[in-house]
């Protein structure tokens, strides 16, 4: 049966021409026997921007061996995010440089992507400390990559414009509830506090969750995919970004509930920023470990108010199954709660403080 595509994924009754000749084109350049009649088609889920598909087809006639590709279809409302022109561009460039999937193809609806063989990572697997390591090595050296582009953080200006859409979207009592009001003073503040020291920017992921992290299995070597809001950004942040995401497993019924019991304890943030900063063979100072553990904890401030907008804006303009206003409800709660002690810049830096934390929860992020 052939394959039925529709914008927002792939339904019974519909069809994608583009699409189709895309997959077409492909194949017969690589000299496959492509019949419509034998793709096989898996919806890929955890993408809470984009619908991801994994479509296989034969190579031949004998049907001994697969092609596979991925392809994705754009969220609806995603281009409010980003550009997705830039997004597409720097997603070729960090192809030139050996990193994640090659683009095989573009479509009106979205793009088709090298499928890469490799293991998803779980929520749990954040917390293995082998996995985290290799994770905080490939962070180091996606960090290093030399992206052409403006190398202004993107953060500060990308919440300012994510805020004003948020506010024209939203009813007074949304507006009222979330205090959209005082986010700008917010952001106005957070900024100024974050860039008092200095501050190392670098090319950033940004949305480094456990679903955007492969692992193959016998290398043990790490990918790092999906880059729509990848950018230019304090290198903090984009740390902090990761931990947050420690608090989140959207393979459960109930995808956007979010566990700050799960965040990264003091020992596993060390242990994750002493793999980083060694990464690269030199042998960090304690302070300089102590330092960046501060910087990263401070981030997370910016990174509730981020994704709580971010959360907003999508319960506004996407249909994919996925509470997204409840999700920036407790994004902004944490940001609220961790404001008045990770602002005064009293942070964990001892072992005892560490026991404290164990024995409070890490979902307080004790400081």
């Amino acid at each position: 049966m052939a394959v039925k595509v529709k914008i927002n994924g792939f339904i019974e009754g519909t069809q994608s021409e583009e699409l189709m000749k895309l997959l077409l084109s492909l194949a017969s350049n690589w000299g496959d026997v492509f019949d419509t009649d034998n793709l096989k088609v898996k919806h890929l889920s955890g993408a809470m921007t984009n619908v991801v598909y994994r479509i296989t087809w034969p190579q031949n006639t004998a049907g001994n061996d697969d092609r596979t590709v991925l392809v994705r279809i754009y969220g609806e409302g995603s281009d409010i995010f980003f550009d997705r022109e830039e997004e597409i561009r720097t997603f070729e460039s960090i192809s030139t440089h050996g990193y994640g999937p090659r683009l095989l193809g573009l479509f009106p609806e979205g793009r088709v992507e090298e499928f890469i063989h490799a293991k998803t990572l779980s929520a749990s697997d954040l917390r293995d400390p082998e996995i985290s390591n290799l994770i905080a090595v490939k962070m180091k050296e996606f960090h290093q990559l030399d992206i052409s582009g403006s190398k202004v953080p993107l953060l500060w200006p990308r919440m300012r414009k994510w805020l004003i859409k948020a506010k024209s979207m939203c009813s007074q009592e949304e507006a009222k509830e979330f205090q959209l009001d005082t986010l700008e003073h917010e952001i106005d503040t957070l900024e100024k506090e974050l860039s008092k020291s200095h501050q190392h920017v670098a090319f950033c992921h940004n949305d480094l969750q456990y679903g955007n992290v492969m692992i193959n299995e016998e290398t043990k070597s790490i990918t790092l995919i999906d880059y729509e809001y990848a950018s230019y950004n304090p290198v903090a942040y984009d740390l902090a970004n990761h931990f947050c995401e420690w608090a989140a497993n959207y393979h459960t019924d109930t995808p956007h509930v979010l566990d700050y019991n799960m965040y990264p304890d003091f020992e596993e943030r060390r242990r994750f920023l002493q793999s980083y900063l060694s990464s690269t063979g030199n042998l960090p100072s304690d302070a300089e470990v102590d330092e960046l553990i501060a910087d990263v904890e401070k981030y997370t401030l910016p990174n509730h108010i981020f994704w709580g907008l971010w959360g907003i804006i999508s319960a506004h303009v996407t249909k994919i199954d996925f509470d997204y206003k409840e999700y920036a409800r407790q994004r902004f709660r944490q940001y609220w709660l961790r404001k008045p002690e990770l602002l005064k810049g009293k942070m964990v830096i001892s072992h005892e403080d560490s026991k404290n934390e164990k024995e409070n929860g890490a979902g307080s992020l004790v400081t």
